[in-house]
């Protein structure tokens, strides 16, 4: 909620300012040790940091106390070191004990906002709000300081509230398999749930300055619920330079990621980027990753793009940029960018304000289920440094009001890197608390059901040859009937035909598979499922066009109740029969429509023989010549289940599935 360092430098300047002015000390000494260590940083390096020596300094500083422990000057700066040095207990001790001394020794009253502060930045809610209530009751306050003070005072009255209030929280270590004494944070895991890919800080000496860098490392679920010993990406996606924040695509085997340049401005071997820190893109084939490639399109800036969120239809990506605002200040919001029809990335388009504060954003997340966000950030009311938040999208695609997860699952830390399962019940993120492997590990808890999202399935299957079972990379889609918006398109994997996506629940869905040389594969389904079910699983079964001898159903072609007239939502799938034909142009087809056994047979007939007429029509319309295609109705001749096996169904929602099955559009080869 504030620019710390940068209040840190201009109180520091008017320390220096007032040097040649009357100090609160006689002792001669100690005035002198006391200008000594106030110049220290400037004049030294820390042999240890590089930088400034605020070692010496506050050294220096803590002689001259020894001599004078009322030298409230001394006090200050000393606080001031031991805050730009990331020591907030020993500064807050150091800013007490100048107020102690003496309370009005700032005309601004500044010390009380100072304190304030970093007394919110480490939890101590009351004495921040105490603190900051007397900063804005001083008549010299700075305005800008004064609104900030304000909102921390808001924020403190949240955060004593939430933690009388506290979720519940039981976060458990991933284990030995996943963190070690290095740093691990930034998790993504498959939508099936058994691996888990994410960023460890690990040590290497051949990095310059740093010895240390960034890799990918992935761990499996074991048959005994345990996550397997991590081991490191290949070599052409691990290098010496940063790799992290990945973001798995809704195959699995799609990958965006975020790599930096090195000191020299370079991205590594065969690696070309568009400034600092860019998004990168790769995909495995079988068990092989290919060299990633620069996010191709419009997303990647000079500017800093980092900790994508890929959607489940894999089309839209959220990610993170930073900049620098006004005055010096980082800061940092979260962009989203839908893919286009060649692959490439449209132009980002920045986040409402609703979301975007003009303070930190980071640590963005989409969940499976498309209208769940999960993020961090410092701008909104919380507990103090970056909180976790939650907003839902509503029927109108508009991003609701964010909402803290409250305490202790954000605390007064920077709280980050939140990874939530595609059922929703379980929630990943990294933390540097006490029982740890070392440095920051990476946790599990159950996610409070406030908090949850829409509960998400994988959905799994295998494309093959009819024939010759010889597996398929065949191009799938999937619909969602009720809106008849396309909520996935993607492709089985070129080596083995295995696909898997990411499917919210209770929702119903027409499934096209198709591949050159097949006839396409169509089935609908309604994704309902039983509470602790966690997959549904569907074979594809590609026909050849030779095999004339098949014929090929329509699942996903609806006419609304005894008309003939086809409903939008059958579009996409005839669509798929005018590309069939295009691409065979010496092929002819005959269309069949069939009803079922109930109702007068001379109506289902002409009722039959209507709707196979209308699916001609269409074709015909978009292009396809007339003479290639014929239609026919067949009423009620041809059942796929006789009434006799129907009436010995057990319940009446068996035998309405029956009777819709015999209610069909079909097609077959006549050439």
């Amino acid at each position: 909620m504030k620019n710390l360092v940068l209040a840190l430098f201009i109180l520091a300047t008017a320390s220096c300012s007032t040097a040649q002015m009357t100090y609160s000390s006689k002792n001669k000494k100690a005035i002198a040790l006391y200008e000594q260590g106030r110049d220290e940083p400037g004049k030294s390096v820390d042999p240890i940091t590089r930088g400034p020596n605020y070692a010496g300094g506050i050294a220096l500083l803590e002689k001259a106390l020894k001599i004078d422990p009322t030298f409230w000057e001394a006090h200050m700066v000393e606080a001031e070191m031991y805050e730009l040095t990331n020591q907030p207990y020993k500064a807050i001790e150091q800013y007490r004990k100048a107020l102690a001394i003496n309370p009005n020794h700032s005309p601004s009253g500044g010390t009380y906002y100072y304190l304030g502060t970093l007394e919110y930045a480490v939890g101590e809610y009351e004495n921040a709000k105490k603190n900051l209530t007397t900063y804005t009751q001083s008549k010299g306050a700075h305005p800008d300081n004064l609104a900030n003070a304000k909102q921390i005072i808001i924020d403190c009255d949240y955060a004593i509230e939430a933690m009388k209030n506290p979720n519940q929280f039981k976060p458990i270590n991933l284990g030995p398999g996943v963190n070690t004494k290095d740093s691990e944070y930034f998790p993504t895991i498959t939508v099936d749930g058994k691996t888990l890919l994410f960023t460890r800080r690990i040590e290497d000496k051949r990095v310059p300055i740093y010895g240390e860098q960034e890799d990918f490392y992935v761990s499996n679920l074991s048959t005994f619920n345990t996550w397997e010993t991590a081991i490191s990406m290949p070599k052409n996606i691990n290098t010496l330079n940063n790799e992290g924040a990945p973001t798995i695509g809704p195959d699995g085997r799609s990958l965006i990621f975020v790599a930096c340049t090195d000191e020299s401005g370079s991205y590594g071997d065969n690696r070309k980027g568009k400034g600092s820190c860019d998004l990168f893109y790769t995909k495995r084939l079988g068990a092989q990753w290919l060299d990633p490639v620069n996010l191709p399109g419009a997303i990647n800036t000079p500017s800093w793009e980092t900790q994508p969120s890929l959607s489940a239809d894999g089309k839209t990506l959220y990610f993170i940029r930073k900049v620098m605002a006004r005055g010096g200040r980082p800061d940092s919001d979260i962009y989203t960018a839908t893919q286009k029809e060649d692959g490439s990335w449209d132009v980002p388009v920045r986040l409402p304000n609703t979301i975007n504060t003009p303070y930190m954003e980071e640590s963005v997340l989409i969940h499976p289920d498309g209208k769940t966000l999960y993020f961090s950030s410092q701008g909104h009311r919380g507990m103090g440094g970056l909180d976790i938040f939650v907003s839902r999208m509503n029927e109108k695609g508009e991003w609701g009001i964010p909402e803290n997860l409250g305490y202790p699952i954000n605390t007064s830390a920077d709280e980050n890197s939140l990874l939530v399962s595609a059922d929703g019940e379980i929630a990943f993120f990294a933390s540097d608390r006490e029982g740890g492997f070392g440095k920051l590990d990476l946790y599990y808890f159950i996610m409070p059901e406030k908090f949850r999202p829409i509960k998400t399935v994988y959905f799994d299957g295998l494309v093959f040859d009819a024939l010759t079972k010889k597996t398929i990379p065949g191009k799938f889609s999937l619909v969602n009937i009720k809106t008849g918006k396309e909520v996935i398109k993607s492709e089985a994997d070129q080596v083995n035909g295995s696909f898997t996506v990411s499917l919210p629940i209770n929702e119903e869905y027409a499934l096209s598979v198709s591949y050159p040389g097949y006839t396409f594969f169509s089935q609908n389904f309604n994704m309902t499922v039983a509470d602790n079910q966690e997959s549904f699983h569907m074979d594809v079964p590609m026909v050849p066009i030779t095999d004339i001898s098949n014929i090929n159903p329509l699942k996903n072609v609806f006419f609304d109740l005894d008309k003939a007239i086809l409903r939008p939502e059958s579009f996409l799938e005839l669509n798929k029969l005018r590309d069939l034909l295009k691409a065979n142009p010496t092929m002819k087809i005959e269309i069949g429509g069939h009803t079922d056994t109930r109702g007068d047979a001379a109506k289902n007939m002409q009722l039959s023989d209507a709707r196979a007429k209308s699916v001609k029509e269409y074709l015909i319309a978009q292009g396809i010549e007339a003479s290639r295609l014929s239609s026919k109705g067949f009423g009620a001749t041809k059942p796929i289940i006789t009434d006799d096996v129907i009436n010995k169904m057990a319940t009446e929602k068996e035998k309405e599935k029956a009777h819709q099955e015999n209610r069909r559009t079909e097609y077959k080869i006549v050439k």
